[in-house]
């Protein structure tokens, strides 16, 4: 009797664990599954990210802003999914509800910022800020006016009227180049571009200043529809995507005025993190300049200035802190990658606690 008890007592936890490997192998298996579908999930909605990135490169410009609610919506589904956690993660609003929460969203409220607290996060030349750089303009015309001259002389010396019409021809090339760029420079930007890859830095510098625009506007919660490797390009659509509206049509308050003043100077960070002559900073100032027309609160001379540098020394601040996804973009942009693939290379990157 007592020895077949002692058999009952030692065949009951036996079948205990067997039962419990059981329990544990369902929910294993349950949670195998649930992962299965989010993953699914997750690259079906990635999926639409690409078809509709693909169909506002296709919309006419007059339609541009209306295919942009689709991007919107298909970032939205992502990050309901957790599949974006990044997205939006800097934004006035997000750092907001940080703060209402009892988190600390760090110094990221607008106030006033001075030269050297630019020089202090790495702007290497904060005095060169709003300041043109001339130098592809220069470079580009200089190359001009010498090869066109050299050009006139060699030509003088053909006989007869062959001489005397391709040196006079080629002469007034320079004349043209000289209005043209007096005028309409914006109808030259295209030529200076092509020319100023002679500079060993260009590409480099593009690549980062473009990057920055995206990764800045990603983590401001902006719907990145496109990008364009180029240096003096404006990027107004940000601030329109953003507010799914034209930037004419209505005025912007305290909060979409910082967002989107940090997205337009990005580039200028990027470049002043790591050069001491910022060569893309013109069209991101018409960006700028645009968006603060447009504040519900009157802006004087003064507190504009000071939002420029509060907005530079903001974006230098999150260049730093994302500096492996702003690396992540670059290659992401010198591979020619889509927009669904930027922000997967953008989520990719470990977030740093």
């Amino acid at each position: 009797m007592q020895r077949a008890l002692q058999q009952r007592s030692s065949a009951t936890p036996f079948r205990s664990f067997s039962k419990s490997q059981k329990h544990n192998g369902r929910l294993v298996a349950v949670r195998c599954t649930a992962q299965a579908a989010a993953t699914a999930d997750k690259a079906k909605l990635f999926e639409e990210l690409k078809e509709s990135c693909a169909a506002f490169k296709k919309a006419p410009p007059s339609m541009k802003l209306e295919f942009s609610a689709d991007i919107l919506s298909a970032l939205k589904d992502l990050q309901a999914a957790a599949a974006l956690p990044k997205w939006g993660c800097e934004s006035p609003e997000a750092q907001a509800g940080e703060e209402q929460a009892g988190g600390f969203a760090g110094p990221s409220a607008r106030r006033n910022v001075f030269m050297g607290e630019l020089k202090q996060m790495g702007i290497k030349a904060p005095d060169q800020i709003a300041t043109p750089s001339v130098r592809n303009d220069s470079a580009f015309l200089f190359t001009v006016v010498g090869v066109c001259s050299v050009a006139a002389v060699l030509l003088g010396q053909l006989p007869g009227d062959w001489g005397f019409f391709s040196s006079y021809l080629t002469g007034a090339i320079v004349l043209v180049v000289l209005a043209v760029g007096s005028t309409a420079p914006g109808l030259l930007q295209v030529f200076i571009d092509k020319f100023s890859q002679v500079f060993p830095d260009y590409r480099e510098r593009v690549v980062a200043h473009e990057a920055a625009h995206l990764l800045i506007g990603y983590l401001m919660g902006v719907p990145v529809t496109s990008y364009n490797l180029g240096i003096g390009q404006e990027h107004v659509e940000f601030a329109e995507v953003k507010i799914q509206a034209r930037i004419i049509t209505r005025d912007l308050s305290d909060a979409e005025i910082d967002a989107l003043a940090v997205v337009a100077v990005a580039g200028i960070a990027a470049e002043g993190l790591k050069y001491e002559e910022v060569m893309g900073q013109t069209a991101d100032l018409f960006d700028l300049q645009r968006i603060l027309l447009r504040s519900s609160s009157k802006l004087s001379n003064v507190q504009q200035q000071n939002i420029t540098r509060w907005a530079v020394w903001r974006a230098a601040a999150l260049l730093k802190k994302y500096s492996a996804e702003h690396q992540a973009v670059q290659e992401a942009l010198v591979r020619g990658d889509s927009v669904d693939e930027i922000v997967k290379a953008i989520e990719a990157v470990p977030a740093k606690q």
